[in-house]
């Protein structure tokens, strides 16, 4: 007898984004400061950045808002799925997944 099995998820496929990580010490107080360093190293990085999607693991915030209800039980979270989707170019990993931030620069096509 054959079944039809569901392929298993695929893990984010980042080619063409450039992945930052940092690990800031002291360690940041809180999202604002990792923030403030997001948008420092974005604009070092890219002419126009543009913040599409970020996550603040410390409060479990995500933006876009609820962009993983979408995503239970996968193996991509919504916001880094969004961000991949939305053109993307720069990934900003802050302390190993506490906050994390993806930019596109938004003059480029």
């Amino acid at each position: 007898m054959s079944e039809t099995l569901c392929p298993l998820p695929a893990k984010p496929d980042f080619s063409g984004v450039d992945v930052l990580e940092l690990q800031p010490q002291p360690a940041l107080a809180d999202y604002r400061q990792a923030m403030q360093l997001a948008q420092d190293e974005a604009a070092a990085r890219l002419e126009a950045p543009m913040l599409l999607s970020w996550y603040d693991r410390d409060r479990d915030f995500e933006a876009p808002q609820h962009v993983s209800e979408c995503h239970r039980d996968s193996a991509t979270p919504g916001y880094v799925d969004y961000g991949l989707n939305h053109g993307a170019s720069l990934m900003i990993d802050i302390e190993g997944g506490r906050f994390v931030f993806f930019y596109r620069d938004a003059w480029s096509t």
